[in-house]
């Protein structure tokens, strides 16, 4: 979904250089840059989600340094006018990607209405035997056997989720045999077994390198995690982590 821009916005961004004018000096060569992408911004000329020209571009078109495309960018970023995916580019802002946690649908399902494109990646799929903790929140014996998969989910091509999923062999036994590249694993598992209860929390965690490269992440920026356990015939059918960027999701809901 797109985030409007608004006058308030674009105007606190070009203040510096409106100040500049005024007093008759020729605006920074970071704020020039600042105020040409603002401008094709406000234009309609690169819209919300799409890529705008690289540092190393800009330092070319403005005959600057790449640390003052950086700083320009980094500033928009900041003004939340931008967004920057590690590995892919910058972009125009969209507004935060969401999930409702009241109801469990399908990260596919919501992107879709959103008007977007869902894409999957399956990173792991394996048969486990449970440690002591995921034992305790199964209510199984340690080392019981578990299906586990972890999937990358993209919205548009951009990382958002990465599912990260013990399962109960004894309610879903075809689950390692299902391509989850094709339907995610909440179609499977609903179509199933219904859910009968749902436990969750939600936090605000520092990815490892893994986890911070898996979403496109830039340094020093929160995971959202949400650990989602549900139940089934009276037993604990899956337990979930759900990891999201910070920087670029958000939760929702109402009762």
């Amino acid at each position: 979904m797109s985030r409007p821009l608004s006058a308030t916005r674009l105007s606190a961004a070009v203040a510096p250089a409106a100040k500049d004018a005024a007093n008759g000096a020729a605006p920074r060569a970071y704020q020039r840059i600042k105020d040409h992408v603002l401008e094709r911004i406000q234009a309609g000329e690169w819209r919300e989600g799409q890529m705008i020209p690289s540092e190393e571009e800009l330092t070319r078109l403005f005959s600057v340094s790449r640390m003052t495309a950086n700083r320009a960018l980094r500033e928009l970023t900041v003004e939340m006018v931008l967004h920057r995916v590690q590995g892919l580019g910058t972009f125009v802002a969209q507004r935060k990607y969401h999930s409702t946690i009241v109801q469990i649908r399908s990260i596919a399902e919501e992107i879709a209405e959103r008007g977007h494109a869902h894409s999957a990646k399956v990173v792991t799929m394996e048969s486990i035997r449970a440690d002591a903790a995921m034992a305790a929140e199964f209510g199984l014996a340690r080392r019981a056997r578990l299906f586990h998969s972890v999937i990358l989910h993209r919205e548009n091509g951009i990382p958002v989720q990465v599912e990260d999923r013990r399962v109960n062999p004894a309610l879903f036994p075809d689950y390692m045999a299902q391509d989850f590249s094709r339907a995610t694993p909440n179609e499977y598992l609903t179509a199933t077994a219904p859910i009968q209860k749902v436990e969750f929390r939600i936090e605000a965690l520092m990815p490892e390198e893994a986890m911070r490269a898996a979403l496109a992440m830039e340094p020093g920026i929160p995971c959202l995690v949400l650990h989602r356990r549900t139940w089934s015939f009276g037993q604990v059918a899956t337990v979930a982590d759900l990891w999201h960027p910070g920087s670029r999701y958000s939760f929702t809901g109402s009762f």
